[in-house]
């Protein structure tokens, strides 16, 4: 278990790394959604800080999780990119939820994993 645990981690990690930086530096061809009111929702986004904050935490979140530090903070700090990346495709984008239900629920899995870490706060 513990190695899986690892496994996904690192893949998680590495993950919010490529998206994360491609916020920033658009490597990856752009998404086409079926939905026009998606394709307007992200645009609206990405023309303000709000993508750009998201590809900021997302490559921070991801590199403390392949260097395996602080690794609940960042998993708490994923938590409610994952819900929104979740509900944004389950709702006007469910033919790209893929990649977005992995992360979300990696990061859930993962969560559940480290709950001791967690338990002072509930």
């Amino acid at each position: 278990m513990n190695k899986l645990i690892i496994l996904l981690r690192i893949v998680l990690g590495a993950m919010l790394i490529v998206f994360g930086l491609n916020k920033f530096i658009g490597f990856l061809p752009d998404f086409e959604f079926a939905n026009p009111e998606a394709g307007i929702f992200f645009g609206a986004l990405a023309s303000s800080y709000v993508l750009k904050t998201v590809g900021l935490v997302e490559v921070i979140v991801g590199l403390l999780l392949v260097i395996n530090k602080a690794v609940p903070f960042a998993l708490v700090l994923m938590a409610p990119i994952s819900v929104n990346i979740i509900l944004f495709h389950a709702t006007l984008d469910p033919a790209n939820i893929g990649p977005g239900a992995f992360v979300f629920l990696v990061n859930s899995f993962l969560i559940f994993k480290y709950w001791n870490s967690y338990k002072t706060l509930f």
